[in-house]
């Protein structure tokens, strides 16, 4: 179909503060509260029609740049200002474009204007992530097409990447087809408790969710886990070996994917966590079950030097250095197979790299390159549900889930009653009341997408406003 042209006629921000029940450690950082950033575009088509769409994604400090030497507000700031610069380049041209032509045009024009600010390629990538998708879900309302259809038609308007010469778009985009669920990946953190009997009293919560690693098993029967490293292979190695102590136990077979959260400081010394995991009698059926390694090299350092010792062992992927839009590229040269997915980084560019995986293993003869669908502890609600739709879309049998175990649902997430209940009642395959609040259901390991093919993107409902603090954007580009 010819994909409709739009104009931006406004874009709004807000957040609210989202408190963790339980601390969250990811490298050298511990996460124990953060805001939420939410985005509310209006659009008009050619003709008249218009309609407002939202985004939503957790603003995590010490991710997307983990400099020490900034606080975590700072960090906040930095993604805050990330947002005003991509908003006031999307309101700064009123003519008539697709929704991709749109975010085309100044793609390169934020980053460049985020690199002036000192701000790099993955904080860049989250201001324009969320105002793209609040253009798509827009785009959606007003057409009355889920963006599964809108993907599909390229209603959105998406060209081939300019490395993909020759590529059919097209075709492509509507070789994509949603999945009726997705397997949730479960996240283990490098403080999270393994077993619930060694759990201290004072450290027990009393929310009826469950704490410990054996007691998430039972609850979610999960069957997928990631697990964290922290760049100590002894440690490493004890902590791994008393996880699949655990994961063994079930009798039940198992996938894993291990990240390394750029704790390594080279491919060498990720490679000699590897051959010691693989020499540890405790770690053979752990070992059979990872399917890839997660970005274990800094990003200073990941796509300088190549990884071909390491990728011999197993796949690896970039994840942290794959703000940039060619950064799938650099990897590829160096040695790296994989990329990861997330919301955070683009829709757009989760796209292009789809494409690109695709026409290189075609070219490949083989699988040889993957993506995988990863995430920032996205919330119950937008932020969920968009992230879902893109990973069902770009092919995921499996996404890293850890929002609903580290935040207690709507709750934790500072949504209203009334919020939450929307939620349940748009998405009754998805939500469910257990233990006094609203929280997401995952069944024998997996999660429903049923109710994702709606008008706009992924979502029936909509946040509560009034919950939220407006974050002022001038079009100047600064908050």
């Amino acid at each position: 179909m010819s994909a409709p042209k739009l104009s931006v006629q406004s874009i709004e921000a807000f957040e609210r503060p989202v408190h963790l029940r339980l601390p969250f450690r990811f490298g050298r950082a511990t996460l124990r509260h953060a805001p939420q950033a939410f985005v509310r575009a209006f659009i008009a088509l050619e003709g008249g029609v218009s309609s407002a769409g939202w985004s939503a994604e957790l603003m995590v400090p010490k991710w997307f740049d983990k400099n020490p030497k900034l606080s975590n507000e700072q960090n906040f700031d930095q993604l805050r200002q990330s947002l005003a610069i991509a908003s006031a380049l999307t309101l700064a041209d009123k003519t008539p474009a697709t929704a991709f032509a749109r975010h085309a045009s100044i793609e390169a024009e934020h980053h460049t204007k985020c690199a002036e600010e000192g701000l790099n390629d993955l904080v860049a990538a989250f201001g324009l992530a969320l105002v793209d998708r609040a253009i798509i879900d827009a785009l959606g309302r007003a057409t009355g097409k889920s963006v599964f259809a809108l993907v599909k038609e390229n209603a959105l308007g998406v060209a081939a990447p300019a490395d993909l010469p020759g590529f059919d778009m097209d075709a492509f985009l509507q070789s994509l087809s949603p999945a009726e669920t997705i397997g949730a990946r479960h996240t283990v953190g490098l403080i999270d408790p393994l077993r619930g009997v060694e759990i201290a009293d004072e450290d027990r919560l009393d929310d009826g969710l469950p704490q410990a690693l054996d007691e998430i098993v039972a609850a979610y029967g999960h069957t997928d886990f990631k697990l964290k490293v922290g760049g100590d292979v002894a440690a490493d190695v004890d902590r791994l070996t008393e996880i699949a102590t655990v994961l063994d136990a079930t009798g039940k077979p198992y996938r894993a994917t291990l990240d390394g959260n750029e704790q390594y400081e080279s491919a060498d010394e990720a490679r000699a966590l590897w051959d010691a995991m693989a020499g540890a009698p405790k770690l053979q059926k752990l070992c059979a079950s990872i399917l890839f390694i997660e970005q274990p090299i800094a990003r200073s350092a990941a796509l300088s030097v190549p990884v071909d010792a390491l990728a011999a062992a197993k796949p690896v992927e970039i994840d942290e250095s794959g703000g940039a839009p060619d950064a799938f590229i650099t990897a590829k040269s160096l040695g790296y197979t994989g990329i990861s997915s997330k919301s955070c980084k683009g829709f757009y560019k989760s796209l292009a790299n789809c494409a690109r995986m695709t026409a290189w293993n075609a070219a490949a003869d083989g699988a040889r390159y993957f993506m995988s669908a990863e995430d920032l502890t996205t919330q119950a609600g937008v932020a969920l549900q968009q992230d879902l739709a893109l990973a069902t879309l770009i092919g995921c049998d499996h996404v890293e889930r850890n929002g609903h175990h580290y935040v207690d649902g709507f709750v934790g997430s500072g949504a209203s009653a009334d919020e939450a209940n929307a939620f349940k009642a748009a998405h009754p395959d998805l939500y469910a009341r257990t233990a006094g609040g609203v929280r997401l259901i995952i069944k024998d390991g997996r999660i429903s997408l049923r109710s994702l093919d709606a008008p706009g993107l992924a979502s029936a409902a909509m946040p509560d406003w009034s919950t939220m603090t407006p974050i002022a954007l001038n079009t100047d580009g600064v908050f």
